[in-house]
């Protein structure tokens, strides 16, 4: 599965680059105008967040969810922990019951095509990676971000060799098929929202496409049993 994953990864890559020219951090007002919306509910996530973390051990790991992550996933022996409310179009019932102010933000969002947080072991690294395809940009937002000895955000976010450090609320877009990792500097859980963002001003070529693939997505996850049958 891991091959066939790499495969259509790499080609899929290719078809898009041949009509999308844009940088790998892109401005959220061209690209996601809604962003400021999920921004100022930063803390009210957080509240639903801090009750998930004290059983955070109940929460799957990424690899858990996708077997093709597992060299990112368990990288290092430290986890990588994903909170699903939304999977490619398909909302997770179960979960959006738990955040209830994340699920009424996502469902007010369809071109919101799936958000997660996401907890980071303290000092987990996740090495450099790219992501499946462009058809989607990578939301991403502080919510519960530990402070380094220096009073700094204590994770490292670093897009094509430029670091990032998100603090509570802070936000960046960015295309993912750009080369990125993290690291958890610090001896604390990191929690941040990650959103996967249907990608605007495409041609209706690549438009057409990322539904295909995305359709598929859900075909798959279903086909997997990965998530509950119920779906929102």
């Amino acid at each position: 599965m891991s091959i066939t994953y790499n495969i259509a990864r790499v080609t899929l890559t290719k078809i898009y680059n041949i009509f999308l020219k844009t940088p790998a951090v892109l401005d959220s007002k061209d690209f996601f105008p809604q962003a400021f919306i999920f921004v100022d509910n930063w803390a009210k996530i957080r509240e639903e967040a801090k009750v998930l973390i004290d059983n955070v051990k109940n929460i799957p790991r990424f690899h858990d969810l996708m077997p093709e992550q597992y060299k990112l996933s368990a990288h290092g022996e430290k986890e990588w922990r994903m909170f699903v409310v939304r999977a490619y179009g398909l909302d997770i019932k179960e979960n959006m019951e738990r955040c209830p102010t994340l699920a009424k933000l996502v469902r007010l969002n369809p071109n919101v095509k799936s958000a997660s947080l996401s907890f980071l072991a303290p000092g987990k690294r996740v090495p450099k990676h790219i992501g499946p395809f462009r058809g989607i940009t990578r939301f991403y937002l502080g919510i519960d971000v530990p402070l380094d000895a220096k009073g700094r955000p204590g994770v490292v976010l670093t897009i094509e060799n430029e670091d990032y450090r998100l603090g509570n609320g802070e936000s960046l877009l960015w295309d993912d098929t750009y080369s990125h990792s993290a690291h958890n500097m610090t001896e604390e859980w990191r929690c941040a929202l990650l959103l996967d963002i249907y990608r605007m001003n495409m041609p209706a070529f690549l438009r057409f496409l990322t539904n295909i693939v995305l359709g598929l997505a859900r075909l798959t996850i279903k086909w997997r049993g990965i998530f509950p049958k119920e779906f929102a």
